[in-house]
């Protein structure tokens, strides 16, 4: 796992750890793997005189991407012992193709065999710099794969 902070990823996370942001440049080619990947051809993601047309300055990336960096994210910071058991977010502003975005949150729920992160994914320029909001008032619930399955099943977000 890659984190940093002064917790060992077998140990569960307090409150308010910030999550090791995942950076991530999103490029016209990641865009068509994605459509492939998951059969999702609207012309809209990939085709840049279709998006020009519909006065959007390049393709759109799909919305759904950001959920799989986000548990990216969360998995590559806690590691095996952790299982994703529920993501919810809402798309604040697209995202083009090309651009950068940043993937940040915080533990906001912890007990030994769960905890809760709010999250967020922000469109940044070449600095770093924040230039918008992608996708806010996201959510996930994980659970320690050791947890028996009755967690799984009572998964609702705190």
């Amino acid at each position: 796992p890659k984190h940093s902070s002064s917790w060992t990823y077998t140990m569960t996370p307090p409150i308010d750890t910030p999550v090791p942001p995942l950076v991530r440049s999103i490029e016209l080619a990641d865009m068509v793997a994605y459509g492939g990947a998951t059969w999702d051809w609207n012309r809209l993601h990939y085709d840049t005189q279709f998006a020009q047309s519909k006065q959007l300055a390049a393709p759109v990336v799909d919305g759904q991407l950001f959920g799989g960096l986000l548990v990216t994210m969360l998995q590559d910071w806690l590691g095996p012992q952790w299982r994703p058991a529920a993501l919810t977010m809402r798309y604040r502003n697209p995202v083009f193709g090309g651009e950068t975005v940043r993937c940040e949150g915080t533990v906001v729920a912890s007990a030994p065999d769960e905890i809760s992160c709010d999250l967020q994914v922000v469109v940044t320029d070449g600095d770093g710099s924040d230039i918008r909001v992608a996708v806010n008032s996201a959510r996930a619930k994980l659970v320690r794969r050791s947890a028996p399955l009755s967690s799984i099943r009572a998964a609702h977000l705190p």
